[in-house]
């Protein structure tokens, strides 16, 4: 039994585009739907039993009709394949009030063949080629669904968060007794898991994390966790049961230049007893869109600044990438930089994202294209503010938690 995992889809993210003349729509818009493409072909053609999306189809919770659309047609590939598709919700997929539908209900009302939405903690079964397959689902949880108002009032942000963990990990446990031993099975988590990498997904938040212990998410009856919500692909647990986010199919800023990008294929054995299942694991690479950082540092006393950049820059395989070039140089020679000679030297990039000044007599000043900073979303864009005013890191981090604080009570409407 062939498992493709993949996460994090987030259809939607066009920031650091431009506008593709033949088609109107964003390059990065593109990237994201390359990278699904080839997911969809390596099911149709490597004997994939089941395609897990762990939660985040869209950027955000109100897709437009394309990027519907667009998701809709490489789903309807693996449904006329007769390819079950299993969609977790994510946080992004959540609506901002309780009576709206998530973002990927559509496909359940419609009753599309072959596919499930899993938009509750509970057990779904999925028939597969190679027999039944066990899905213990734990989507992004709605505080609402968990707590009522009357168990909430008068309780801190702190202590309701605490509550819908505690919550989640006793229905984790109640759900992962119920499952038949005799079939497989999994969990699949839209989480954070303690002691995993956090990256981009930290400023992409729409209110503050859960955060789940791996030994209470990572229960002895299911054969495999495959987890969402984190961008970089990690292995948590090489252990049974084996545990690894796939991170996300394309990098959506500069904080996952360095990571690998992919999806995860997992083997099981059906025959073989509870927790001895699995029996292969890969992380299946794809060539997602480099982001690559140029740092120059301009020597005092260099008669041509704008050449020492220059040659920085040729340093560096720009071609195609989304760039960004920090500068740091004495602040008497910054007049001198030719910010068009930079440019011309940035002509292979797919998209300059900023070029930042810094001087030791000022803080850095960072320059965003207008598309650039329309996208930001509001976490990143006060990291970005926080870090162009020179603010201490741990103050960073302690006002960062407020404006989380205040985010999550807007949208729970408290």
């Amino acid at each position: 039994m062939r498992i493709l995992h993949f996460s994090d889809l987030h259809i939607g993210v066009e920031n650091y585009g431009q506008t593709d003349p033949e088609t109107g729509l964003s390059t990065r818009l593109a990237d994201f739907l390359s990278s699904l493409d080839e997911v969809v072909e390596y099911a149709l053609t490597e004997d994939v039993d089941l395609v897990l999306l762990a939660g985040d189809a869209y950027k955000g919770r109100d897709p437009s009709q394309t990027h519907q659309r667009e998701f809709a047609k490489r789903l309807s590939r693996l449904s006329e394949a007769s390819i079950p598709s299993f969609l977790l919700v994510g946080n992004h997929d959540l609506p901002n009030a309780v009576s709206r539908a998530t973002a990927v209900e559509i496909f359940q009302t419609l009753q599309v063949p072959y596919l499930q939405v899993g938009s509750n903690l509970q057990n779904y079964t999925i028939p597969t080629k190679s027999g039944p397959l066990q899905i213990l689902a734990v989507p992004w949880p709605r505080r609402s669904g968990i707590l009522s108002r009357e168990e909430s009032r008068g309780l801190t942000i702190e202590e309701v968060r605490q509550a819908v963990q505690d919550r989640m990990t006793q229905a984790i446990y109640a759900r992962a007794e119920s499952l038949d031993p005799d079939v497989p099975a999994i969990l699949t988590g839209h989480v954070t898991v303690n002691g995993a990498t956090v990256g981009t997904e930290r400023s992409m938040m729409l209110g503050q994390d859960h955060v789940l212990l791996a030994g209470d998410i990572g229960r002895p009856q299911v054969d495999y966790v495959a987890l969402g919500h984190i961008h970089k692909h990690q292995i948590l647990r090489n252990e049974n049961p084996f545990m690894a986010y796939s991170g996300s199919l394309q990098r959506v800023d500069f904080s996952e230049e360095g990571d690998d990008k992919g999806f995860c294929v997992v083997d099981l054995d059906p025959a073989a007893p509870q927790g001895k299942r699995l029996t292969d694991f890969d992380f299946h690479r794809l060539d997602a869109r480099r982001f690559v950082t140029v740092d120059v540092t301009v020597p005092v006393g260099d008669p041509d600044p704008t050449s020492a950049v220059v040659r920085g820059i040729a340093r560096k395989d720009v071609i195609g990438a989304v760039v960004r070039v920090r500068v740091t140089l004495p602040s008497e020679v910054e007049a001198q930089l030719r910010d068009s000679d930079i440019r011309d030297a940035l002509s292979e990039a797919h998209y300059i994202a900023a070029i930042n000044r810094e001087s030791p007599q000022e803080a850095r000043r960072t320059r965003l294209d207008a598309e650039s900073a329309k996208d930001l979303q509001p976490m990143e864009a006060l990291r970005l503010y926080l870090e162009s005013r020179g603010v201490e890191p741990e103050r960073q981090e302690k006002m960062l938690r407020h404006a989380e604080e205040l985010v999550e009570r807007e949208a729970s409407g408290s």
